[in-house]
């Protein structure tokens, strides 16, 4: 082999052999990366999740308050909801009672008659029975059948009884808590075919956390408060029909109201049922000794019915007359200390237009007078020229009266166009009016005739 040759392999072999001492642990080395995790931006991060937080309280408040909004009207729109019924009483006529003059049979009237008209036989057989009766003696059976009728009567009036419970919590000194309940008989006046509205003194359920009715047959249902007349110290609550039971509505009765006007109203018998007590459930007999006072009030005129039952200062409930008609509330508030434990009662004539308004939740109209009637003699005697109307005996401060300038001794003649001869019928327009009503009242003022507008205002 020549030298070139030996020379061209030499140069061949040499990559090889520095191939071969190739090292990869150098490569390796060259290529390896380390991978660092990217700082984390504490500000950054806790405003995200405070964006977010508030983004989700503002969706949230946005979205109760498009349902608060709407649901009203989706739901009256798929499922419309009756309106209650208005409470309206009928006007009642009074009912003049036969005087005993009147039951006899004028010589007139028989003369009038044709003999065939008169059959004077039986005439006589109705005599002698009328005779042989009061002759009769009365045994202690006929007291006992007696006082078995009142009590039947009694029983059904009191189906539409109720005690009210007025229940408020408190704490004592060591932090045990425990419940109050004051308690007062009502009386159930309507159904507006949404719910049962029921009359009850206020005072029981003042502040109370939780109203709770009793019927009858000893089922309870909460109730609440409608509106209350601080006039009167009466409220009126709801129960809803859906919360009583269709066995407790066939049991209970809503209560008839009768009049307080009736002619020859003293004397009358009458029964005092609720608590006239002070217990609830109680009955007590009696009659009507007095309907002549007024208690007077602002913008009204209530009927006192005084009787001789002997009763608590803290009775409650409903006056019945033996027709088992409610002719009075028990109210022994306005009762006087020589009396005190004589059984009162409002006058059911003279509440009936307040009852009404409570009952439909309607704002009532503030006049702040204290009113009477124009006395005969005053209107007769030329020598006074009083005109008839309302006699203002008192203004109350701060009310709608006196700002407008009405002064006590003022009489009201007229009301717009129509005129005023009594103070009733200036409660009864009062009574129709509404809050901001403004009424234009003409009045005499020591002789002389003005007129007066009167922003009314409310309770």
């Amino acid at each position: 082999m020549s030298e070139q040759e030996k020379e061209r392999n030499r140069t061949q072999e040499e990559p090889v052999k520095e191939q071969a001492e190739y090292t990869p642990s150098v490569q390796t080395e060259f290529m390896r990366e380390k991978i660092k995790q990217k700082p984390v931006n504490k500000k950054k991060l806790l405003r995200r999740t405070v964006i977010t937080a508030v983004m989700a309280v503002v969706f949230g408040l946005v979205a109760c308050f498009t349902f608060l909004v709407l649901e009203p009207v989706i739901s009256n729109r798929l499922y419309p909801e009756e309106e209650p019924k208005e409470v309206a009483f009928p006007e009642e006529t009074p009912i003049e009672e036969m005087k005993p003059e009147d039951m006899l049979v004028k010589e007139e009237d028989v003369e009038a008659q044709t003999p065939d008209q008169v059959d004077l036989e039986m005439v006589d057989e109705q005599i002698q029975e009328v005779l042989s009766q009061v002759d009769r003696e009365f045994t202690l059976e006929d007291y006992q059948t007696l006082y078995e009728e009142l009590r039947k009567l009694a029983e059904d009036a009191g189906r539409a009884v109720v005690t009210v419970a007025g229940v408020t919590s408190d704490v004592d000194w060591f932090n045990n808590i425990y419940e109050n309940v004051a308690s007062a008989s009502g009386v159930i006046i309507a159904n507006n075919e949404k719910a049962l509205l029921i009359l009850v003194s206020a005072g029981n359920i003042k502040g109370a956390d939780s109203i709770v009715v009793t019927f009858c047959d000893q089922t309870q249902a909460e109730a609440e408060l409608v509106q209350k007349d601080d006039n009167t110290g009466l409220a009126i609550l709801s129960v809803p029909l859906s919360s009583i039971g269709r066995e407790t509505m066939d049991q209970i009765n809503i209560a008839e109201l009768g009049s307080s006007n009736t002619a020859n109203m003293l004397g009358m018998p009458v029964i005092a049922l609720g608590s006239p007590l002070g217990t609830g459930g109680s009955i007590s007999y009696g009659m009507v000794t007095s309907t002549g006072t007024v208690i007077d009030l602002p913008d009204a005129a209530y009927k006192k019915i005084t009787t001789d039952i002997y009763g608590s200062r803290n009775a409650t409930g409903i006056v019945i007359n033996l027709k088992g008609m409610v002719i009075g509330i028990i109210d022994n508030v306005n009762t006087g200390n020589d009396m005190s434990n004589l059984l009162t009662a409002f006058g059911i004539t003279e509440l009936k237009g307040t009852i009404e308004q409570m009952s439909n939740d309607k704002e009532r109209a503030y006049l702040g007078v204290h009113g009477a009637d124009v006395p005969k003699e005053a209107i007769e005697d030329t020598q006074i020229d009083t005109p008839a109307g309302t006699y203002i005996r008192e203004i109350e401060i701060d009310s709608p009266a006196m700002d407008a300038g009405i002064q006590s001794g003022d009489v009201v003649t007229k009301v717009g166009n129509t005129e005023i001869t009594t103070y009733n019928e200036l409660l009864g327009i009062l009574h129709a009016s509404k809050p901001g009503d403004v009424l234009k009242v003409t009045l005499t003022r020591q002789g002389h005739e003005l007129s007066v507008d009167v922003p009314l205002g409310s309770w």
